[in-house]
């Protein structure tokens, strides 16, 4: 039989030969037989091709974990004020009690309309926070306003010493006071704030307008807390992986609903004042006009981060207020009960007033000097809730909160809080719960607090056994206010026992977050409209090109596949002529070799 040697211009090692007798099976396929491995290779292909798809979501969700868990171990870092493409940002807080100033900056946008400015503490060269503080208040100079901008000259100097000084044309300064500056007439207020903002622009080079000092109400500024710290918490990146928890939006009537990543609440409870904020993900025609709505998004006309936070302050609700109002009450019907009785109850140490919301045992004194009265703990937890509930001034009337103000619905089933200041320092300090809160943990440990004798406690305070910051203070009112945080969280919020999504918190990573930072997050929002632009011009920013480029990488495979699936077909069609022209030639009268028993010779086919 005849032999077929391949010499298709390849290495040595790759010449081959086959006999005749299989070729008709091997190279010589039916059109059916293509068709069907053509179908089969096609498969093959899109099977890859989901495959690849799959895995690139999963790739993309994986790069951005990993950018965002970078983003919170590079951000303690010094910031590096020789970059050019670092841009800064000046909140001063005008608090009470004193103001400060916080130094933020951000690497240049992106260009992807969808995120928002990676805004971050500035950090010295030690790692530490660029902020300084100084006594007292701005609300002191009331009565001299001609003295607001020197006041406020040491906190803008340091931060001109930290930010490159080509960046301060285009570094934003605001100025927002707080509390101290609510209680002012208008006038006072206005005489201030006058003052600042006509000599500032003298003396400094920030870009610095009218605008951009004023007198914030407490629910702007609970808006901007619960955008810092959602900001921190990455919330408002809507990329989320699988198990994320999500919720459903309505952003508007018109449009359908979002899904995205479930903000967080905020619980925060102060001396004088308690405030909750959190997310009201359906539209409430009754709140309406109680909600804040607004758009991080430099874009107007987009919808996905545009959110609707409730945002609640009461003043008299914080813990020390509490107590101050919690004590005049024992004073006030002390004195009406021993007149009307012809009593002495409490006016001495040998006949002192049971007080069941201070630690067993433990004497203390309350009032002036002209009505003091005598007390001694019997440290009854329960006993102490229940004397306070009056003090949250609640009504029958569903959907209230603490004096009667309404509270739209809270999904508890999923939603999750934070609860900083008090919320923490009750559950820590002392009985050193602090995270993850549990209704019954949390009832017991204090019940057993306030049930110890206080001669234990303060050996338990001696031998170190309380947090490092925890005082005689605490010690003494940590009864009292472990009591008033449980009545505040469920008889005055209404958060069920069994609620598991409370995190009690001082930091968050490792940082303390200040409504600031949700401040110049807001008032920076349209300044990425500019990159966005010059990154229009270039085309697709590097991000998305980077994506492109990755999912084209396998799309050029696929088609080289593809095309050299194609090739070898061809070649199998042209052998299969080449198979049967041959087959033609080699008949009886034209192959004599075959009648003479001669060899079969070798036909060389070259391509």
């Amino acid at each position: 039989m005849g032999r077929i040697s391949f010499s298709c211009l390849f290495p040595a090692s790759w010449h081959f030969s086959l006999s005749s007798l299989f070729l008709p099976r091997l190279l010589t396929p039916s059109l059916r037989q293509l068709l069907f491995i053509g179908l089969l290779l096609g498969l093959i292909g899109l099977l890859y091709l989901l495959l690849l798809s799959k895995g690139h979501a999963s790739w993309l969700r994986e790069e951005n974990h990993f950018h965002r868990h970078l983003a919170r171990v590079t951000d303690v870092d010094a910031t590096d004020t020789s970059n050019p493409d670092l841009n800064y940002g000046l909140v001063v807080d005008c608090g009470s009690s004193g103001s400060r100033v916080f130094v933020y900056c951000w690497p240049r946008h992106n260009g992807n309309p969808h995120e928002l400015l990676d805004i971050q503490q500035m950090r010295d060269q030690h790692r530490k926070p660029v902020v300084m503080k100084i006594k007292p208040g701005i609300s002191e100079l009331a009565k001299t306003p001609e003295k607001a901008s020197d006041y406020i000259y040491p906190l803008l100097s340091f931060a001109a010493q930290h930010i490159p000084k080509n960046k301060h044309q285009e570094t934003p300064l605001y100025i927002l006071c707080t509390a101290g500056m609510r209680i002012l007439p208008e006038s006072q207020q206005e005489a201030l704030l006058e003052d600042l903002r006509t000599d500032i622009p003298v003396h400094f080079n920030f870009l610095f307008s009218d605008s951009h000092v004023e007198v914030i109400s407490g629910k702007q500024e609970g808006v901007y807390a619960w955008i810092g710290i959602n900001f921190v918490l990455g919330r408002f990146n809507h990329v989320h992986n699988d198990g994320e928890a999500v919720v459903e939006v309505n952003v508007s009537e018109q449009q359908e609903a979002l899904v995205r990543k479930r903000t967080a609440g905020v619980l925060d409870m102060g001396g004088v004042s308690t405030q909750i904020a959190y997310e009201v993900p359906k539209t409430e025609e009754v709140a309406k006009n109680l909600l804040a709505e607004f758009n991080l998004g430099c874009d107007a006309h987009r919808t996905e981060h545009v959110y609707r936070v409730y945002v609640s302050t009461f003043l008299g609700f914080g813990g020390n207020a509490a107590r101050q109002r919690y004590e005049e009450s024992i004073i006030k019907n002390t004195a009406t009960r021993n007149k009307l009785l012809d009593q002495h109850a409490g006016e001495t140490a040998d006949s002192p007033l049971l007080d069941p919301c201070l630690p067993a045992d433990l004497q203390d004194e309350i009032g002036s000097s002209t009505e003091k009265l005598h007390l001694r703990g019997t440290g009854d937890f329960d006993q102490c809730r229940h004397i306070l509930q009056p003090f949250l001034n609640r009504t029958n009337e569903t959907l209230t909160s603490l004096n009667g103000i309404y509270q739209p619905a809270i999904n508890y089933n999923n939603s999750q809080f934070y609860g900083f200041s008090e919320f923490y320092y009750c559950t820590e300090d002392v009985l050193r719960m602090g995270g993850d809160y549990n209704s019954s943990k949390y009832s017991k440990g204090a019940k057993s607090y306030c049930s110890t004798q206080w001669k234990t406690l303060k050996e338990r305070f001696d031998s170190g056994l309380y947090a490092t910051h925890a005082d005689l203070h605490r010690l003494k009112y940590q009864c009292f206010k472990s009591a008033w945080m449980h009545e505040v969280l469920h008889s005055g919020f209404s958060f069920p026992a069994n609620y598991k999504n409370l995190k009690t918190a001082l930091l968050v990573y490792d940082k303390e977050v200040q409504w600031t930072l949700g401040a110049i997050l807001y008032r920076t929002r349209f300044l990425p409209l500019r990159d966005i632009q010059q990154e229009g011009l270039k085309g697709v920013h590097s991000h998305w090109r980077h994506s492109f480029s990755f999912v084209n990488n396998h799309y050029l495979f696929l088609a080289c596949f593809f095309i050299v699936v194609l090739s070898i077909m061809l070649y199998l069609l042209r052998l299969r002529r080449i198979h049967r022209r041959a087959a033609q030639h080699c008949t009886p009268s034209s192959v004599p070799w075959l009648e003479e028993g001669l060899g079969s010779p070798t036909i060389p086919i070259t391509l």
